[in-house]
C-alpha cells in the first residue's frame, strides 16, 4: 500500500484522549488525579437494568433482533415520549441503533450525498464534523457565542443557508456548552429549514440532565420529518452499553432499515434487553435522583470557577459541561490544560476539541465526579493560578 484515503486526513482524532493518557500514566505512577474532561457519568449502571440484562442472558436467547430493534423496545421508547413530553410518536419511526453515534450515521447516510453541506454550530461535538466529513460532505461550520447562549439562532441559519446546505445539525442541551434551545427558537428553525427544503437533525442525547423549572420541549413537538437522536449513555447512565435511537420521518425508515442492516445489522442484544427497564418507575426515580446531584455540582462548580477568575457569561440549562473562558490565564487552553494536569493534577478538555471558534480561550469542566472530588479540583487550580 502506498497510503490511506484522503478522507481519514481530514478525520480529526480528541485532542482530550492524549490527556486522558497522561492523566493515566500519572496515576499509574502514583498521582492523584482530578478527572473533569471526560463526558461519562460517574455513577455505575442503574441496578434495574442490569438485573434486566442478567435475567435476559441467562434465558439464553442473544440471536440477532431485528435490524430496527426488539418491538417491545420501540413501542417503550414511544411511551417514554407521550408520557414525558406528551407527543405521540409512532413506534415504527423509532430505530434502536449502537450508541447514539450509530443513529447519526443513518441520518446522515440516508441525506447526504457528497459535496452537500451541513451546518453546525461552533462550538460543537466533534464527531458531528467528523462523520460529515466521512461520509463525504462538508461541514458548514456557523461561529456561536455567548449572545445566543452558543446556540444557532433563526436569523443565522436564515443567512447562513446557501445552496449547497442539505441538513442543518442543532444539539440541545449542547456538548460542550451544556446550553438549550428555547421553544421559541426551534420552532422558528424548524419553519425555516422546512422553508429550504432541507433537514433537521437534532440532539438531545442529553434530554433528561436538565435544570430547568419545565421539561425542555423535544424537536419533535415540532415537525414529524424531523431526524431526532437519543442515547440510553448519558441521562440513563449506560454509556458502555452502547445503546442509542434514532426517530425518523416515516417515509425514511425503509432505506434507514436497508442502510443499518448492511452497516451493523442490529444494536447489542443484551443491551437491548437491559433497556427495556430504563423507562420502569424505579428506574427513573434513580436517574431523577442522580440528575439532582448533577444540578447541585453544577451549583457549586460555575461560581467557584467564576471566583477563581474563569468567565462564565452563560448558565447552562443541561448536560454536565461548562464551558468556561480562560483567557485571564492564558492565550493557549492546550498547553493550560497540560499545565494543569501536571502541575495541579487536574485533567480538563481544551477547547481545541470542539471546533475552530477560538478555541485557545477555552477550557471544558465535565462534572461528572463527585462534589468531594470537583471542591479538591477547584482547590487545586486555585492554587496554581494564584502562585
Amino acid at each position: 500500500m502506498t497510503g490511506y484515503s484522503r478522507r481519514i486526513g481530514e478525520i480529526e482524532s480528541f485532542r482530550v484522549m492524549a490527556l486522558l493518557a497522561e492523566a493515566r500514566a500519572l496515576e499509574a505512577a502514583g498521582r492523584d488525579i482530578v478527572h473533569m474532561e471526560i463526558g461519562e457519568p460517574d455513577f455505575p449502571t442503574p441496578e434495574p437494568v442490569t438485573r434486566a440484562a442478567i435475567a435476559a442472558i441467562e434465558k439464553g436467547d442473544m440471536h440477532y433482533t431485528p435490524t430496527l430493534g426488539l418491538p417491545r423496545l420501540r413501542e417503550r421508547i414511544a411511551e417514554f415520549y407521550q408520557q414525558r413530553y406528551g407527543v405521540s410518536v409512532a413506534p415504527q419511526r423509532i430505530v434502536v441503533t449502537p450508541g447514539a453515534s450509530g443513529a447519526l450515521l443513518l441520518a446522515l447516510g440516508v441525506l447526504l450525498d457528497a459535496g452537500e453541506s451541513v451546518m453546525m454550530a461552533d462550538p460543537g461535538y466533534p464527531c458531528n464534523r467528523n462523520f460529515v466529513r466521512f461520509l463525504g460532505g462538508r461541514p458548514q461550520v456557523v461561529k456561536v457565542d455567548a449572545r445566543t447562549d452558543y446556540q444557532l439562532s433563526a436569523d443565522q441559519v436564515e443567512h447562513h443557508w446557501t445552496g449547497q446546505t442539505r441538513a442543518l445539525m442543532l444539539a440541545s442541551p449542547s456538548n460542550p456548552t451544556g446550553t438549550l434551545l428555547n421553544e421559541q427558537a426551534l420552532a422558528a428553525i424548524t419553519r425555516i429549514v422546512a422553508q429550504k427544503k432541507g433537514a433537521l437533525i437534532v440532539d438531545e442525547i442529553y434530554h433528561g440532565l436538565t435544570y430547568t423549572k419545565d421539561q425542555p420541549a423535544t424537536a419533535l413537538s415540532f415537525s414529524d420529518d424531523t431526524f431526532v437522536i437519543n442515547s440510553f449513555s448519558k441521562y440513563f447512565g449506560m454509556t458502555g452499553w452502547r445503546l442509542g435511537w434514532l426517530v425518523a420521518p416515516e417515509a425514511a425508515i425503509a432505506d434507514i432499515d436497508k442502510l443499518a442492516q448492511n452497516l451493523f445489522l442490529a444494536a447489542p442484544t443484551p443491551a437491548q434487553h437491559a433497556a427495556l427497564a430504563a423507562f420502569d418507575a424505579e428506574n427513573i426515580q434513580i436517574l431523577e435522583q442522580r440528575r439532582q446531584q448533577f444540578q447541585q455540582r453544577r451549583d457549586y462548580l460555575l461560581p467557584a470557577l467564576r471566583e477563581l477568575g474563569f468567565s462564565l457569561p452563560v448558565i447552562p440549562q443541561g448536560a454536565f459541561y461548562l464551558y468556561a473562558g480562560c483567557e485571564k490565564f492564558t492565550d493557549d487552553s492546550f498547553a493550560f490544560a497540560q499545565t494543569l494536569l501536571q502541575d495541579a493534577g487536574v485533567a480538563v478538555t481544551p477547547g481545541r476539541d470542539f471546533g475552530d471558534n477560538q478555541p485557545q480561550k477555552f477550557l471544558r469542566f465535565s462534572y461528572t465526579t463527585s462534589m468531594e472530588r470537583l471542591e479538591e479540583g477547584v482547590r487545586r487550580i486555585g492554587e496554581l493560578v494564584t502562585k
